[in-house]
This record gives C-alpha cells, structure tokens and sequence, in this order.
C-alpha cells in the first residue's frame, strides 16, 4: 500500500503493524483520524475499529474510496464512550493520541480496552527538557529533510487536531514503566516514543 502522504506519524506506522500479534482478532485504533493506519489493520486482524472524537476526521475516513470490508469508524471518545467494551480487543492502538488528553486517564483507558493476552502499542511525543534532549532530537534533523525529500514533503489531513505535548521524555517513560509494568519503550530518531505492552492473561477488567 502507498501512502498518499507522509509525516512522522505515518513514519511509524510499520513499527505499529509488526507489532500486531499472529491471528489477531479485533483491532482498535484510538484516535483513528482520516483512517490511514486503521485500513492497513485490516490486514493483519479480523476487524478493525477507528474511533475519532472529531467528525471532520470520521467523515474523511469514511469517505475514502476503498474502504476495507473488516473496518469500521466510529465518532467517539475512546476515554469516555461506553460502548468501547473494555478488555474486548486483542490489539489497541494508539498514535500522537495520549498528549491530547491527561496522561495517566489516556494510558490506563487504552491498557483497560487491552483484552487479557492481548497488546497495546503507543506512539507519541515528549518535550526535551535536557541538553541530552536537545541533542538526541537534533540529531534527528538530517533524517526528518531526507524523509520528506523522498516522500514529497511532510504533509497530513487538513483539519487535524493538533495540541501542543508538555511531560518530559522522563516523564513519560516513569509514568509509562508505573502505568504499564512490563511494556518495552523506546524512543525514535523522528521525535517520538514506540511503547509496546502485552497484558496479562490473568489480568481482570
């Protein structure tokens, strides 16, 4: 599949598909957007659901052409709305998404729709706050210009919520290491964190 547009979201999408578990049945991508990441799902789980709390977003995800069978959209909150069953899907995924609500309700909900057994992968961004910061995500500068030279610029959906990430890269990785004990965190070239976690089968809602 060929991207119709490239940014360092979309950049991450691979390290979010192989992560998807053999036989993996519902999928659920929080804060979906325009649907990009959640018609690649589709071939990796029986179904795959795309939540957006914004209609503009939902609407452009729908309207896409070619819309895979095992896809669905939905206008909803994953924080708040009631009928996201918790512990009901065997993959959740969450990309730029955390940021845009207060972390540890974000974290927790995403780990409590995580079925027993199942995963949760999480993309985001942090602040630098140190010179070490500074100097990690300088160094993704060269990267940045010649990914988007090869992709045609660095572009996304218009109407894209947007907010500005305010916790650390320490802060995040001790909030993710107490809210998810277990998960593997890294953190990339392109300014963003890939934090994967399996819960346990034993794990109760």
């Amino acid at each position: 599949m060929t991207d119709p547009y490239w940014n360092h979201n979309v950049h991450h999408h691979p390290a979010v598909l192989a992560a998807v578990p053999g036989g993996c049945g519902a999928a659920l991508d929080a804060g979906c957007g325009d649907g990009l990441l959640t018609r690649k799902l589709a071939a990796r789980a029986a179904s795959v659901t795309g939540v957006d709390r914004s209609p503009e977003m939902i609407k452009l995800a729908r309207e896409f052409p070619h819309v895979p069978a095992n896809v669905m959209y939905r206008e909803a909150d994953y924080l708040t709305d009631e009928s996201l069953r918790e512990g009901a899907y065997d993959f959740v995924s969450a990309v730029a998404v955390v940021h845009h609500a207060p972390f540890e309700q974000a974290v927790t909900r995403l780990a409590r729709l995580t079925a027993p057994g199942g995963r949760l992968v999480i993309v985001g961004m942090a602040a630098n706050r140190t010179a070490l910061d500074w100097l990690i995500s300088a160094c993704g500068v060269p990267a940045s210009l010649l990914h988007a030279r090869r992709h045609g610029g660095k572009r996304g959906p218009v109407g894209m919520p947007m907010e500005d990430v305010h916790m650390s890269w320490a802060q995040i990785r001790r909030a993710l290491r107490r809210l998810l004990p277990g998960c593997k965190v890294r953190r990339t070239l392109l300014w963003r964190y890939v934090v994967v976690w399996d819960r346990s089968r034993k794990s109760g809602p």
